[in-house]
């Protein structure tokens, strides 16, 4: 494959991201990307056949690198409190680069949820297992407090996505600028790392 036709698939796939992100599925058009690529519409479908050929291709990177991602955390020779937080500061500091991530997968997730299915079923389901036999593990061995790990999986997502997810409105009633938006965020980073770390601790005996 030449360098040209390289780079123009991933200027037309950058456009449709950003195109994607903002509008959905529904709301973007192929007339939308070619403008925002610069690129002749008729390119635009060339390259990728169909508004959803190449809808599809957006939405499957994007989970494929949230699982990759997951994935090498998981595999790392590190404690699972320090893999937690890892996960915590990796999933944070993506919506961070991606504001409109967490919106964009949702609401196509609910539009579609059989996209999610498409993904590698090795890599989603290798992290679940990982993470469900580490968190189990530790338990056992008595380094964190007894807990269900979907319900652990399930608290550290809601703890990072609400605040994405909701971002205008929380804008919007502090009067925050992006500046200060993204101070909170730093700040409930920590916060939630705190929370779950004190969550999983083990209270000590007393002497008593």
């Amino acid at each position: 494959m030449s360098k040209d036709i390289i780079s123009t698939e991933q200027c037309i796939k950058e456009a449709a991201q950003k195109i994607f992100f903002k509008k959905g599925f529904d709301g973007a058009t192929t007339r939308d990307i070619a403008e925002e690529s610069g690129i002749n519409r008729a390119l635009v479908n060339y390259y990728f056949r169909s508004k959803e050929k190449l809808f599809n291709t957006i939405f499957l990177e994007n989970i494929e690198l949230y699982f990759a991602g997951n994935l090498n955390i998981m595999n790392q020779s590190i404690s699972i409190k320090e893999k937690i937080i890892e996960l915590i500061n990796f999933d944070f500091k993506r919506h961070q680069e991606n504001p409109d991530l967490t919106i964009f997968i949702n609401n196509e997730i609910h539009r579609n949820y059989k996209r999610l299915l498409c993904v590698s079923p090795v890599k989603m389901q290798e992290f679940i297992t990982l993470f469900t036999n580490q968190v189990n593990d530790a338990v056992e061995n008595k380094e964190i407090n007894y807990v269900d790990p979907a319900h652990l999986l399930a608290m550290i997502s809601a703890s990072i996505k609400f605040h994405f997810a909701s971002k205008p409105i929380m804008m919007y009633m502090h009067q925050w600028s992006e500046t200060e938006f993204s101070s909170f965020i730093t700040t409930q980073k920590d916060l939630v790392i705190d929370m779950i770390n004190t969550y999983l601790s083990i209270p000590e005996k007393s002497d008593r």
